[in-house]
Protein backbone atom coordinates (compact mmCIF):
# COMPACT_ATOMS: atom_id res chain seq x y z
CA UNK A 1 0.00 0.00 0.00
CA UNK A 2 1.46 3.43 -0.80
CA UNK A 3 2.25 5.51 1.96
CA UNK A 4 0.56 8.70 2.55
CA UNK A 5 2.57 12.15 2.58
CA UNK A 6 2.61 13.98 5.70
CA UNK A 7 2.00 17.77 5.00
CA UNK A 8 6.05 18.48 5.75
CA UNK A 9 6.46 16.24 2.13
CA UNK A 10 4.20 18.23 -0.25
CA UNK A 11 5.69 20.43 -3.19
CA UNK A 12 3.94 22.82 -5.52
CA UNK A 13 2.41 20.44 -7.55
CA UNK A 14 0.36 18.38 -4.97
CA UNK A 15 -2.81 19.98 -5.11
CA UNK A 16 -3.67 20.50 -1.46
CA UNK A 17 -0.69 22.74 -1.38
CA UNK A 18 -1.16 24.34 -4.69
CA UNK A 19 -4.59 25.24 -3.62
CA UNK A 20 -3.38 26.49 -0.34
CA UNK A 21 -0.38 28.79 -1.68
CA UNK A 22 -2.65 30.11 -4.07
CA UNK A 23 -5.05 31.30 -1.77
CA UNK A 24 -2.85 33.97 -0.91
CA UNK A 25 -4.11 36.37 -3.51
CA UNK A 26 -0.73 38.48 -4.33
CA UNK A 27 0.66 34.66 -5.09
CA UNK A 28 -1.98 34.19 -7.53
CA UNK A 29 -2.02 37.38 -9.14
CA UNK A 30 1.46 36.85 -9.65
CA UNK A 31 1.02 33.82 -11.39
CA UNK A 32 -1.65 34.79 -13.14
CA UNK A 33 0.43 37.30 -15.10
CA UNK A 34 3.02 35.18 -15.99
CA UNK A 35 0.51 32.52 -17.28
CA UNK A 36 -1.52 35.25 -19.52
CA UNK A 37 1.44 37.85 -20.39
CA UNK A 38 -0.23 40.83 -18.97
CA UNK A 39 -0.22 42.90 -16.09
CA UNK A 40 -3.36 42.13 -13.83
CA UNK A 41 -4.28 44.99 -11.06
CA UNK A 42 -5.89 42.94 -8.55
CA UNK A 43 -7.38 39.22 -8.24
CA UNK A 44 -10.19 38.06 -5.78
CA UNK A 45 -10.05 34.62 -4.74
CA UNK A 46 -13.03 32.55 -4.46
CA UNK A 47 -12.25 30.77 -1.19
CA UNK A 48 -15.65 28.94 -0.99
CA UNK A 49 -14.55 26.72 -3.81
CA UNK A 50 -11.21 25.10 -2.00
CA UNK A 51 -11.36 22.25 0.53
CA UNK A 52 -8.27 23.80 1.77
CA UNK A 53 -11.36 26.26 3.99
CA UNK A 54 -14.54 23.89 3.34
CA UNK A 55 -13.38 20.48 4.15
CA UNK A 56 -17.05 19.37 4.55
CA UNK A 57 -17.25 20.30 0.74
CA UNK A 58 -18.46 16.93 -1.06
CA UNK A 59 -17.49 15.86 -4.83
CA UNK A 60 -14.29 18.59 -4.52
CA UNK A 61 -12.05 19.15 -7.28
CA UNK A 62 -9.15 21.13 -5.53
CA UNK A 63 -8.17 24.26 -8.14
CA UNK A 64 -7.99 28.17 -7.70
CA UNK A 65 -10.75 30.33 -9.08
CA UNK A 66 -10.39 33.59 -9.39
CA UNK A 67 -12.01 37.05 -10.84
CA UNK A 68 -10.19 40.03 -11.43
CA UNK A 69 -10.99 43.94 -11.38
CA UNK A 70 -13.32 43.77 -14.84
CA UNK A 71 -15.02 40.43 -13.33
CA UNK A 72 -12.73 38.85 -15.32
CA UNK A 73 -12.24 34.62 -14.23
CA UNK A 74 -9.90 32.62 -14.06
CA UNK A 75 -9.74 28.78 -13.34
CA UNK A 76 -6.49 27.25 -12.49
CA UNK A 77 -5.44 23.20 -12.32
CA UNK A 78 -2.51 21.56 -11.35
CA UNK A 79 -2.56 18.42 -13.64
CA UNK A 80 0.54 15.67 -12.12
CA UNK A 81 -0.58 12.72 -14.12
CA UNK A 82 -1.41 12.68 -18.30
CA UNK A 83 -5.37 12.22 -18.38
CA UNK A 84 -6.76 11.42 -21.75
CA UNK A 85 -9.48 14.31 -23.19
CA UNK A 86 -7.16 16.78 -21.74
CA UNK A 87 -10.09 18.98 -24.60
CA UNK A 88 -13.35 17.81 -23.37
CA UNK A 89 -11.90 18.41 -19.73
CA UNK A 90 -10.91 21.62 -20.53
CA UNK A 91 -14.75 22.31 -21.88
CA UNK A 92 -15.69 21.06 -18.99
CA UNK A 93 -14.66 23.75 -16.76
CA UNK A 94 -15.57 26.33 -18.91
CA UNK A 95 -19.06 25.54 -18.96
CA UNK A 96 -19.15 24.69 -15.27
CA UNK A 97 -18.37 28.19 -14.88
CA UNK A 98 -21.07 29.14 -17.37
CA UNK A 99 -23.65 27.53 -16.09
CA UNK A 100 -22.96 28.79 -12.25
CA UNK A 101 -22.72 32.59 -13.81
CA UNK A 102 -26.26 32.30 -15.51
CA UNK A 103 -27.83 30.39 -12.66
CA UNK A 104 -26.48 33.64 -10.78
CA UNK A 105 -28.93 35.25 -12.66
CA UNK A 106 -26.30 37.05 -15.44
CA UNK A 107 -27.60 37.11 -18.81
CA UNK A 108 -25.41 35.67 -21.56
CA UNK A 109 -24.64 38.96 -23.03
CA UNK A 110 -23.38 39.52 -19.66
CA UNK A 111 -20.93 36.94 -19.31
CA UNK A 112 -17.19 37.91 -18.90
CA UNK A 113 -13.93 36.43 -20.33
CA UNK A 114 -13.14 33.06 -18.79
CA UNK A 115 -10.05 31.72 -18.78
CA UNK A 116 -9.15 27.89 -18.19
CA UNK A 117 -5.54 27.44 -17.23
CA UNK A 118 -3.96 23.75 -16.68
CA UNK A 119 -0.77 23.13 -15.36
CA UNK A 120 0.77 19.85 -16.76
CA UNK A 121 3.74 18.25 -14.94
CA UNK A 122 4.10 16.63 -18.43
CA UNK A 123 3.60 17.84 -22.16
CA UNK A 124 0.18 17.87 -22.51
CA UNK A 125 0.71 18.33 -26.82
CA UNK A 126 4.44 16.33 -27.33
CA UNK A 127 5.62 19.67 -29.10
CA UNK A 128 8.25 20.84 -25.94
CA UNK A 129 6.45 24.07 -25.45
CA UNK A 130 6.20 26.06 -22.25
CA UNK A 131 3.11 27.22 -22.63
CA UNK A 132 0.10 26.23 -25.40
CA UNK A 133 -2.94 28.79 -25.83
CA UNK A 134 -6.11 27.80 -27.70
CA UNK A 135 -9.08 30.11 -28.68
CA UNK A 136 -11.64 29.60 -31.35
CA UNK A 137 -10.81 30.80 -35.02
CA UNK A 138 -12.85 29.97 -38.16
CA UNK A 139 -11.34 27.06 -40.16
CA UNK A 140 -12.30 28.83 -43.69
CA UNK A 141 -11.01 32.06 -42.88
CA UNK A 142 -8.00 31.91 -39.94
CA UNK A 143 -8.29 35.59 -38.94
CA UNK A 144 -11.84 35.39 -38.02
CA UNK A 145 -11.94 35.05 -34.51
CA UNK A 146 -15.43 33.61 -32.41
CA UNK A 147 -15.01 36.46 -29.88
CA UNK A 148 -16.86 34.32 -27.68
CA UNK A 149 -14.63 35.22 -24.43
CA UNK A 150 -12.76 31.81 -23.74
CA UNK A 151 -9.69 30.98 -23.62
CA UNK A 152 -7.50 28.00 -22.56
CA UNK A 153 -3.67 27.67 -21.24
CA UNK A 154 -1.82 24.46 -21.08
CA UNK A 155 1.60 25.13 -19.05
CA UNK A 156 4.14 22.44 -19.13
CA UNK A 157 6.95 21.54 -16.99
CA UNK A 158 8.56 19.91 -19.95
CA UNK A 159 9.15 23.05 -21.90
CA UNK A 160 12.42 23.68 -24.33
CA UNK A 161 11.35 26.77 -25.65
CA UNK A 162 12.75 28.65 -23.26
CA UNK A 163 13.83 31.92 -25.42
CA UNK A 164 9.63 32.19 -26.56
CA UNK A 165 8.80 32.74 -23.05
CA UNK A 166 9.06 34.51 -20.12
CA UNK A 167 12.56 33.47 -17.60
CA UNK A 168 9.83 33.74 -14.91
CA UNK A 169 7.45 31.11 -16.45
CA UNK A 170 10.29 28.90 -17.23
CA UNK A 171 11.78 29.55 -12.90
CA UNK A 172 8.19 29.24 -11.61
CA UNK A 173 7.96 26.04 -14.03
CA UNK A 174 11.18 24.47 -13.12
CA UNK A 175 9.83 24.87 -9.27
CA UNK A 176 6.62 23.02 -9.97
CA UNK A 177 8.66 20.04 -11.60
CA UNK A 178 10.99 20.03 -8.47
CA UNK A 179 11.12 17.32 -6.15
CA UNK A 180 10.83 17.54 -2.07
CA UNK A 181 14.40 18.07 -2.20
CA UNK A 182 14.87 20.40 -5.37
CA UNK A 183 12.27 22.86 -4.26
CA UNK A 184 14.34 23.75 -1.89
CA UNK A 185 17.19 25.23 -3.95
CA UNK A 186 17.86 28.73 -4.75
CA UNK A 187 15.87 29.35 -8.47
CA UNK A 188 17.38 32.60 -8.32
CA UNK A 189 13.94 33.77 -8.91
CA UNK A 190 11.84 36.58 -6.90
CA UNK A 191 9.01 34.67 -6.98
CA UNK A 192 9.62 31.39 -6.87
CA UNK A 193 11.60 32.48 -3.37
CA UNK A 194 8.31 33.99 -2.33
CA UNK A 195 6.29 30.93 -2.84
CA UNK A 196 9.16 29.12 -1.11
CA UNK A 197 8.54 31.26 2.15
CA UNK A 198 4.63 30.85 1.77
CA UNK A 199 5.23 26.75 1.30
CA UNK A 200 7.38 26.59 4.60
CA UNK A 201 4.77 28.95 6.55
CA UNK A 202 1.77 26.93 5.17
CA UNK A 203 4.07 24.08 6.62
CA UNK A 204 4.48 25.12 9.94
CA UNK A 205 0.86 26.00 10.43
CA UNK A 206 -1.16 23.37 12.77
CA UNK A 207 -4.56 24.32 11.26
CA UNK A 208 -3.21 23.69 7.90
CA UNK A 209 -1.80 20.46 8.92
CA UNK A 210 -5.57 19.52 10.30
CA UNK A 211 -7.09 20.67 7.26
CA UNK A 212 -4.78 18.45 5.03
CA UNK A 213 -5.60 15.53 7.70
CA UNK A 214 -9.46 16.30 6.35
CA UNK A 215 -8.55 16.15 3.09
CA UNK A 216 -6.73 12.92 2.67
CA UNK A 217 -9.68 11.85 5.09
CA UNK A 218 -12.29 13.15 2.78
CA UNK A 219 -10.65 11.80 -0.53
CA UNK A 220 -9.85 7.86 0.77
CA UNK A 221 -13.63 8.24 1.94
CA UNK A 222 -14.83 9.34 -1.42
CA UNK A 223 -12.71 6.83 -3.46
CA UNK A 224 -14.15 3.90 -1.34
CA UNK A 225 -17.79 5.42 -1.75
CA UNK A 226 -16.91 5.76 -5.79
CA UNK A 227 -15.44 1.91 -5.65
CA UNK A 228 -18.84 0.54 -4.12
CA UNK A 229 -21.00 2.50 -6.50
CA UNK A 230 -19.30 0.94 -9.19
CA UNK A 231 -19.57 -2.36 -8.00
CA UNK A 232 -23.26 -2.18 -6.87
CA UNK A 233 -23.59 -0.34 -10.74
CA UNK A 234 -21.94 -3.55 -12.65
CA UNK A 235 -24.31 -5.48 -10.46
CA UNK A 236 -27.09 -3.98 -10.58
CA UNK A 237 -26.79 -3.62 -14.86
CA UNK A 238 -26.74 -7.81 -14.49
CA UNK A 239 -29.68 -8.19 -12.72
CA UNK A 240 -31.40 -5.81 -15.17
CA UNK A 241 -30.54 -7.75 -18.06
CA UNK A 242 -31.06 -10.97 -15.96
CA UNK A 243 -34.49 -9.89 -15.35
CA UNK A 244 -35.21 -9.09 -19.09
CA UNK A 245 -33.84 -12.38 -20.69
CA UNK A 246 -36.09 -14.28 -18.24
CA UNK A 247 -39.43 -11.97 -19.49
CA UNK A 248 -38.48 -12.49 -22.60
CA UNK A 249 -38.39 -16.71 -21.95
CA UNK A 250 -41.47 -16.11 -20.43
CA UNK A 251 -43.34 -14.30 -23.60
CA UNK A 252 -42.22 -16.64 -26.29
CA UNK A 253 -46.30 -17.02 -27.08
CA UNK A 254 -47.40 -14.27 -25.56
CA UNK A 255 -46.24 -11.10 -27.21
CA UNK A 256 -43.69 -8.30 -26.52
CA UNK A 257 -42.80 -6.65 -23.61
CA UNK A 258 -44.04 -3.46 -23.47
CA UNK A 259 -41.93 -0.41 -24.28
CA UNK A 260 -43.58 1.20 -20.66
CA UNK A 261 -42.42 -2.41 -18.49
CA UNK A 262 -38.79 -2.31 -20.38
CA UNK A 263 -38.23 1.28 -19.42
CA UNK A 264 -39.39 0.56 -15.58
CA UNK A 265 -37.16 -2.38 -15.30
CA UNK A 266 -34.45 -0.89 -17.30
CA UNK A 267 -34.24 2.29 -14.79
CA UNK A 268 -34.53 0.62 -11.81
CA UNK A 269 -31.07 1.48 -10.22
CA UNK A 270 -32.25 -0.31 -6.56
CA UNK A 271 -30.03 -3.32 -6.27
CA UNK A 272 -32.83 -4.88 -3.71
CA UNK A 273 -35.64 -4.66 -6.12
CA UNK A 274 -33.60 -5.91 -8.69
CA UNK A 275 -32.62 -8.82 -6.78
CA UNK A 276 -36.58 -8.97 -6.00
CA UNK A 277 -37.44 -8.65 -9.43
CA UNK A 278 -35.21 -11.63 -10.63
CA UNK A 279 -36.50 -13.85 -8.09
CA UNK A 280 -39.86 -12.90 -8.97
CA UNK A 281 -39.33 -13.66 -12.89
CA UNK A 282 -37.45 -17.10 -12.25
CA UNK A 283 -40.81 -17.93 -9.86
CA UNK A 284 -43.78 -16.47 -12.43
CA UNK A 285 -45.22 -19.13 -14.32
CA UNK A 286 -46.42 -15.84 -16.88
CA UNK A 287 -45.92 -12.23 -17.71
CA UNK A 288 -49.30 -11.28 -16.49
CA UNK A 289 -48.40 -13.55 -13.00
CA UNK A 290 -45.68 -11.34 -12.96
CA UNK A 291 -46.98 -7.84 -13.22
CA UNK A 292 -49.50 -8.65 -10.83
CA UNK A 293 -46.93 -9.42 -7.91
CA UNK A 294 -44.59 -7.00 -9.45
Amino acid sequence: MKRKKQLKELTLKDNFMFGAVMMEEENCKRFLELALGFPIERVEVSKEKSIVYHPEYKGVRLDVYAKNEHNTRYNVEMQVAKKAELGKRVRYYHGQIDMELLLSGSDYTELPEVYVIFICDFDPFGKKKYRYTFTKQCEEEPGAQLQEGCKSIFLSTRGENDGEVPGELVSFLNFVKADLSESETDFEDDFVEKLQNTIRRIKSNREMEERFMIFEEMLRDERAEGKAEGIAEGIAEGKTEAVLEMLLELMNDLGEISDELRNRIASEKDLETLKKWHRLAARSESLDEFLEKM
